[in-house]
């Protein structure tokens, strides 16, 4: 692969558009055989297909210079998966065709997270070059150190503080601004945001928390308003511990929106029925909304609240952009990007197992969930 781009950068520009343009078509026709020959019952077929099996994973392998018993074994194993798809139970050509649509997606999951996911797991366990096995050396120096220990709370503050506030913040929103005049400029508004990288909006928010002494003109927005009122300037990413939620402030903004446009289109979605009993009934707004329309969203506020969570647990480009974790305000992922940056890959990587650890709980707790709501359909 590394020889097949370096040989495309050397061609004329020209040439480099018609190469990946010819390997594009050659994906697309791959997919149109996928489609329109795999499932096709005859000899000839068979054959392509047979050719397909063998061929196709020892071609795969030969090109990305893997080693030659790698090669016959795919090969090998191509084979064994012709003569399981001859007896597939939705016929011959079921399973191939499945395959030859599921093999894209396995293998950027083998390539981009199951390999580097072990490989992370091997490497905690090792010293900073990767040469010697160190144990629990790496976990134990994370945790006896007060300021890693801080690191790891200022993350428990973000999954705390930031999902809770942008989900309540977007319910609120989505509830008060449903079927009321310019809902849609007032929803457009709010989920502004959402367009700008996290990097654009700490780069906006660094302006507004700017800083400059008294005697001069401010910058800083927030600062101006508070010398308009006769304050002084605050330097607010440098007042502990408060400075770590002015950070949480961005990822709040950014994520009221998306929350508010998951809720609204979940309220919207409550059975009109319901709502017309509850009325029937005497109940207030707030005994409708608390009784009738938050147990109706149900499923919805979950969804948001674990997204924002996992967003949180994995914040980086507001810390980095911001403060680069000065002043006690670094998170795990910040910290694992510093230690690998210091050429610690074995702390940078224990940084990542302590991070993946931590959200395994909400991504497991998320597919239950998931779960239960297809079986209640």
């Amino acid at each position: 692969m590394s020889d097949f781009l370096r040989w495309v950068s050397t061609l004329n520009p020209w040439l480099e558009i018609l190469v990946i343009v010819g390997v594009f078509l050659l994906v697309v026709l791959l997919i149109l055989f996928f489609i329109e020959i795999a499932p096709r019952p005859g000899r000839v077929y068979t054959f392509i297909r047979l050719a397909a099996c063998v061929a196709f994973p020892a071609l795969f392998l030969w090109f990305l210079q893997s080693y030659q018993w790698a090669i016959a074994a795919a090969a090998v194993l191509g084979l064994v998966f012709f003569f399981i798809d001859k007896r597939a139970k939705g016929g011959e050509g079921s399973l191939f065709q499945l395959f030859g649509f599921m093999t894209p997606a396995i293998l950027l999951l083998v390539v981009g997270l199951i390999i580097p996911t072990i490989q992370t797991w091997f490497q905690a366990f090792m010293n900073s070059r990767g040469t010697a096995f160190v144990g629990f050396d790496n976990f134990e120096w994370i945790f006896s150190q007060p300021q890693n220990v801080r690191v790891i709370l200022n993350t428990i503050v973000w999954v705390l503080v930031a999902p809770i506030v942008s989900t309540i913040a977007g319910l609120a929103y989505a509830y008060f601004i449903d079927k009321t005049r310019g809902e849609r400029i007032y929803k457009i508004l709010v989920f502004m945001p959402m367009a700008i990288s996290f990097v654009g909006a700490s780069i906006i928010w660094r302006f507004m928390y700017t800083a400059r002494p008294a005697d001069t003109d401010q910058i800083g927005f927030l600062n101006q308003v508070i010398v308009w009122f006769g304050g002084q300037p605050v330097n607010f990413l440098a007042v502990e511990p408060w400075n770590t939620l002015f950070l949480i402030v961005v990822l709040i903004w950014i994520q009221t929106g998306f929350a508010m446009v998951i809720l609204s289109a979940a309220i919207k979605g409550v059975p009109a029925e319901q709502l017309e009993a509850a009325e029937l009934d005497g109940t207030n707004g707030w005994q409708k909304f608390i009784n009738v329309i938050v147990p109706g969203i149900r499923p919805a506020l979950i969804v948001v609240l674990t997204t924002i969570s996992i967003a949180s647990l994995k914040v980086f480009d507001i810390v980095r952009t911001m403060t680069a974790g000065a002043n006690n305000t670094s998170v795990i992922a910040n910290e694992m990007y510093t230690q690998f940056r210091s050429f610690e890959a074995g702390r940078s990587a224990a940084f990542a197992v302590i991070l993946f650890l931590l959200v395994m709980p909400i991504v497991i707790y998320n597919a239950v969930q998931l779960k239960k709501q297809r079986e209640a359909r």
